[in-house]
């Protein structure tokens, strides 16, 4: 394969090997985790909080990594930035001689996230806060209904307490709506139609059925203790919050997208808007961690579809398919054999990416040294998002009271026991984010930050693994005798180079929705790309940074290469920007050349 002359950040520009191990220092480590632990306070992801007439009370969700988005958005912006800038001063004390390298890497990892939070506040606005994706409006559920737990009767105060905070919230991402439409930073039209759409959905039932009521409902039903009268008294708050506070927040949000749909167009890219190149290129900067242009990520993506399309064709032609483009031959053949609508052929298809992903365990044992301890099963992503959401990958519970979880959109109404069923488990599972967050979470050397990912996920990173996944089935022979999984696979690393085209055409050049639509990513893909700029760059980029190292691994070991020790190596030094990974792999790389020659 061809390598990529990798631009990298200024900072981390040299992949040197780095310079002999020192004598840990104690003080940093000291400083690093007092620093996270009043990040994760201030950011609401474990902050504590007093329910009426009680001492301070444990976080339910305590192992969010994602803060809180019930927590003050503008007052929570303006604490990160301001504690970004003290951090990154007081890493400056800390010269990369004075570390170990494993601190190195620490410092690495925390002076380029802090450095993220200080550069993209210029353009925080240009990501809506009402949008179909993670939208404030859809976020706030997914946090008091998924990712709040509820586990002794303790807990039901803090969950009333978090949905009483739901109101101010929305009030307040109204607010900053419209101060950014004053900017200019509104919405493409079909973005506002989809957030209308689901606020429809959640103003749809009456107080007693509303998803926040129905959700404590089934937590309290769950509980081995508690009196029947205590549990009617919460639901009957509950109810309360919600009809007097929680319906009318949702029906504020749903008039102002009404209000602003007049105001909008079909114009999709970033760059239309006010500092929207700038805005772009910070991104790009973000999800790939390279200064790769847009310019430069079109051009890999044009030729990687092509390399990909050309084996593909091959394929089909092998089996008989010879008319229409690859697109179209490949969507033929999937869509061959759909299930029955009855019985509801959901359970079939999570019970089939379960057997999947079992199998993949046992297929994996060859090829990994680390496995994660945590258990990960599939489930589906909740009917409130599923028609407007991929499919995503949650991490365990770092107490254990929760698996991984590989969540499976299942929106119907038509249903397959399709060909990419198997590489999007990889990717999401076994060996994909699954073993790569589980054991990172796992590692008792790491500082909790990178544990958690509590600064930030590194996309390139994980992306680019979750797609490595995928193609080392391939190249490990997991498809022998499944032509069509096989011909599943490839269209799954096609669609993520043509992300590479379509994300830059519709933020750098100037497309439009329906020409990306063109392309062969489905409306839904397009609208996600639409508002997450540069997000569908990090995974075939990361993916042929993992390749290339790889390749300098096998070039520079020889026999003394090792697939399973070079792996273990990428999920021991956890999420980092891929340079930082470079240099991880280059210090492997010199241990190996030094130690004594193997049996």
């Amino acid at each position: 394969m061809k390598q990529i002359r990798w631009a990298v950040l200024g900072w981390m520009a040299s992949v040197a090997v780095w310079a002999a191990p020192a004598v840990p220092d104690a003080a940093f480590d000291a400083w690093v985790e007092s620093f996270t632990a009043e990040w994760r306070a201030g950011s609401g992801a474990a902050a504590t909080q007093t329910p009426a007439g009680g001492a301070p009370a444990r976080e339910a969700a305590e192992d969010d990594n994602d803060g809180n988005p019930l927590e003050g958005l503008e007052v929570r912006r303006a604490h990160e930035v301001a504690l970004a800038r003290r951090g990154l001063e007081r890493l400056g004390e800390w010269p990369d001689e004075r570390l170990a390298p494993a601190q190195r890497i620490s410092a690495a990892v925390l002076r380029w996230n802090l450095e993220l939070v200080v550069a993209r506040q210029p353009f925080a606005d240009h990501q809506f806060v009402f949008r179909q994706l993670r939208g404030l409006h859809v976020s706030l559920v997914d946090t008091l209904t998924e990712r709040t737990t509820v586990r002794r009767p303790a807990d039901v105060p803090i969950y009333l307490a978090r949905l009483g905070r739901v109101a101010p919230r929305l009030d307040e991402g109204i607010a900053r709506t419209r101060a950014a439409v004053k900017r200019g930073l509104i919405p493409p039209r079909f973005i506002v139609e989809r957030s209308l759409q689901q606020l429809d959905q959640i103003l749809a039932p009456v107080p007693e059925k509303n998803i926040f009521v129905t959700a404590l409902e089934g937590r309290l039903a769950a509980l081995k203790n508690g009196e029947a009268a205590a549990r009617t008294d919460a639901l009957e708050k509950a109810r309360a919050i919600v009809a007097a506070d929680v319906i009318p927040a949702y029906t504020r949000v749903r008039d102002l997208l009404r209000e602003l749909l007049p105001l909008t167009t079909d114009a999709a890219g970033i760059s239309r808007l006010p500092d929207g190149p700038a805005a772009y290129e910070h991104a790009l900067r973000t999800f790939t961690t390279t200064t790769l242009s847009a310019e430069e990520i079109h051009a890999i993506g044009l030729r990687e579809v092509a390399r990909l399309e050309r084996e593909m064709d091959v394929r089909l032609r092998a089996l008989g398919h010879t008319d229409g483009t690859v697109n179209e031959r490949f969507g033929r053949l999937a869509a061959g054999n759909p299930l029955p609508a009855e019985p509801d052929p959901r359970a079939a298809m999570i019970a089939r990416y379960t057997e999947i992903i079992r199998d993949a365990e046992k297929r994996s044992a060859a090829l990994f040294n680390l496995k994660p301890v945590a258990p990960v099963e599939v489930r589906r992503v909740p009917p409130l998002t599923e028609r407007t959401a991929s499919a995503y990958y949650t991490m365990p519970a770092a107490d254990g009271s929760r698996p991984g979880i590989f969540w499976a959109p299942l929106p119907g109404p038509t249903f397959f026991f399709g060909p990419r069923m198997r590489s999007l488990a990889y990717h999401e599972a076994v060996p994909g984010h699954h073993f790569q967050l589980a054991i990172q979470l796992e590692q008792k050397d790491l500082p909790r930050f990178r544990a958690r990912r509590t600064f930030g996920s590194i996309s390139a990173h994980s992306e680019g693994w979750g797609l490595y996944a995928e193609r080392l089935a391939v190249e490990q022979g997991w498809y022998e005798g499944d032509p069509l999984g096989h011909l599943g696979a490839l269209s799954s690393e096609l669609f993520r180079a043509r992300r590479l085209v379509v994300d830059t055409g519709l933020h750098a050049k100037g497309w439009t929705r329906q020409q990306a639509i063109d392309y062969g990513i489905s409306a839904q893909e397009v609208e996600r790309y639409v508002v997450n700029p540069g997000q569908a760059c990090s995974y075939m980029i990361g993916l042929l940074r993992i390749l290339d190292y790889r390749e300098k691994a096998k070039a520079a070991l020889g026999p003394r290469f090792s697939l399973p020790a070079f792996h273990d190596v990428v999920l021991k030094t956890g999420s980092v920007p891929l340079d930082v990974l470079g240099r991880a792999i280059d210090a492997w790389i010199a241990d190996e050349k030094a130690a004594p020659a193997r049996g």
